[in-house]
């Protein structure tokens, strides 16, 4: 079973290491100690935590989007026809391309909040080297 550090499962929720210590400590994300005494969590129990923690932010209304990231724009760059956005979400860079009538219509500039909407029938999905789970 894969299992991960205090730090490692701060880095992975976005959230500093003494967050997940009191979630730890107050009962509401698991842990055990490793035979060095050392507190980690099951991969499995920091999904569960990470998927009850997703918040659905959306408008009014409703879409068929399920990939929301809310940021914060930290750089637009504008030329006659097209506007270039940058959004940091958390440890994650969202860049989006739209006409520049788009970016001006939202106010987009940097210190805005905003929430990155992704719809996609592609997503490619990686394994960074040394994290390969373990084979049932």
């Amino acid at each position: 079973m894969t299992t991960f550090r205090i730090s490692e499962a701060a880095v992975l929720l976005g959230v500093s290491a003494d967050t997940v210590r009191r979630w730890v400590d107050g009962g509401r994300l698991p842990a055990e100690r490793d035979r060095h005494g050392h507190r980690v969590v099951a991969g499995t129990d920091l999904a569960a935590f990470a998927r009850a923690q997703i918040e659905v932010e959306g408008g009014t209304g409703h879409s068929s989007a399920r990939n929301r990231f809310r940021g914060i724009v930290t750089e637009v760059v504008r030329d006659a026809v097209m506007a270039q956005v940058e959004i940091a979400a958390g440890p994650f860079r969202v860049v989006s391309l739209m006409s520049r009538q788009a970016a001006d219509e939202l106010g987009l500039e940097p210190g805005v909040v905003a929430v990155a909407v992704i719809k996609s029938t592609n997503v490619v999905v990686e394994i960074p080297d040394g994290a390969r789970a373990a084979t049932p």
